[in-house]
């Protein structure tokens, strides 16, 4: 293999349109394909079969996690049919968190798609976390890592390959490394025995990669984030054996390359241990190029051994799956979990002939602009006049649909403006006092059935 296709087959970029230009990356040797919601309103199965008639070796992977993260069902108004995380944590049934993962990777694996990019094995200790939230199964080390080596166990046992996100945990942070930098900054006693554990878990259940966070754990090393440090990615080496494959998060994420550009990260992540560079979604043919051409400058400079990049190759290349999956998953049952995640605080009122209104907030980047919640009566900004509001109601009674309403100040001045409608907190539920509260624990199919049949 020349050195340029061992370059581009440790990287993993997404596209706006899967056309010639990336048929023609993968016949020069791309490894991976990233999948994002905008490529998957066709037929998926069959663009991945064009490309894999270019190289049938070609890893793909998508972030399908449930419930609230989901891009085969970006454009599906009921969102994703399976629970998410925070719902499957709420239930606290890992046979339904198995039978959830085994749905999702026969839907993978119906599609030939290889790689979940989940499940999230972060524990969301802060409340204010703007990246994790819903994401995660909870905040008790010892019940998310039940029911992340649960996940690892359903997916595999559908035949699609499983990586668990993202080391060593960015649940106790509350700045979004889309964005910037996070930093955990907790000692090695503590993050030994709460980040770490759901990551043994997912481990030890099996899964076949592993994806490092951008954020810096002083506690391991205090000046580069783990994607880019050698002892971060040493530790977890230590921890998964010389087979299995370490992923790095996407490294357009100004948590990664705001300094250096992302062929520049790519290489750094290749020094520190990475095997498959995520990087990112919308790039354009000429940046992986370009990227692929910064890795083999690198190694032709001394500076990434060439062994190190062969033994990459190697390993991203082994998450390549073959076979579907006849699994099925109930439907009903999923339902009657969802019954199970929703809690009710304080008493509700009568809601017949309620008015629903759905609050506009901006969702998480690793979300994305996708719909949520139930069909509104009215779609409401939170500067809104509440006077118009309360008009268009007419004295029916007021329901408000809310994601991560702690977190938002502006929605909660429109809440209170409104007389404290009974709120559906579609997101992480916070701290609250404002009346009666619906609590989800995040999107899906399953959770807006339960939702109707409660509101309407």
């Amino acid at each position: 293999m020349s050195l340029h296709r061992e370059a581009l087959a440790v990287l993993m970029p997404g596209f706006a349109t899967l056309d010639a230009e990336v048929a023609e990356l993968v016949g020069e040797g791309l490894g991976g394909l990233c999948l994002f919601g905008a490529n998957t309103s066709g037929d998926v199965r069959a663009v991945l079969a064009g490309l894999r008639a270019v190289d049938p070796g070609l890893v793909v992977a998508v972030d399908e996690e449930g419930g609230d993260v989901t891009r085969l069902h970006a454009h599906d108004p009921s969102g994703s049919p399976v629970l998410g995380a925070a719902s499957l944590g709420a239930v606290d049934d890992v046979v339904l968190t198995r039978t959830c993962a085994a749905g999702v990777g026969s839907e993978l694996r119906a599609l030939d798609i290889d790689l979940c990019l989940g499940p999230v094995a972060d524990i969301n200790s802060d409340v204010d976390n703007p990246v994790i939230g819903t994401r995660s199964f909870g905040t008790a080390p010892g019940a998310v890592a039940e029911h992340v080596a649960a996940w690892v166990t359903g997916l595999r046992e559908s035949g699609a390959a499983a990586c668990a996100k993202h080391f060593p945990g960015h649940g106790d942070t509350h700045v979004d490394s889309h964005l910037a930098l996070p930093v955990l900054p907790v000692d090695a006693e503590t993050l030994a025995g709460r980040e770490l554990v759901p990551f043994a878990a997912a481990i030890e259940a099996g899964c076949d990669a592993v994806m490092t966070g951008h954020l810096v754990v002083p506690s391991i090393d205090p000046d580069r984030p783990a994607t880019l440090s050698p002892a971060v990615n040493a530790l977890l080496r230590e921890r998964i054996g010389p087979d299995r494959v370490i992923v790095t998060d996407a490294l357009d994420m100004a948590g990664a390359s705001v300094d250096g550009g992302i062929p520049e990260a790519a290489v750094e992540a290749l020094v520190a241990g990475a095997d498959l560079l995520c990087l990112g979604a919308d790039l354009a043919p000429d940046l992986v190029r370009a990227t692929a051409t910064a890795i083999v400058a690198a190694v032709d400079s001394g500076r990434l051994p060439a062994e190190r990049l062969s033994e990459a190759a190697r390993r991203a290349a082994s998450l390549r799956r073959h076979g579907t999956s006849d699994l099925q998953v109930d439907a009903d049952a999923l339902v009657a979990g969802a019954r199970r995640a929703i809690s009710i605080e304080g008493d509700l009122p009568d809601l017949t002939d309620a008015f629903l209104i759905r609050v506009t907030t901006p969702a998480t980047i690793a979300v994305g602009d996708v719909p949520w919640g139930l069909p509104a009566d009215l779609d409401v900004e939170p500067g809104a006049d509440a006077g118009v509001v309360l008009a268009a109601a007419a004295g029916r009674p007021l329901v408000a649909q809310v994601r991560d309403a702690h977190r938002q100040p502006a929605v909660l001045d429109l809440l209170d403006r409104l007389g404290s409608p009974v709120v559906v907190e579609l997101g992480w539920p916070g701290p609250w006092n404002r009346g009666p509260r619906v609590v989800t624990h995040g999107c899906s199919r399953p959770v807006y059935a339960v939702l109707t049949e409660l509101l309407r």
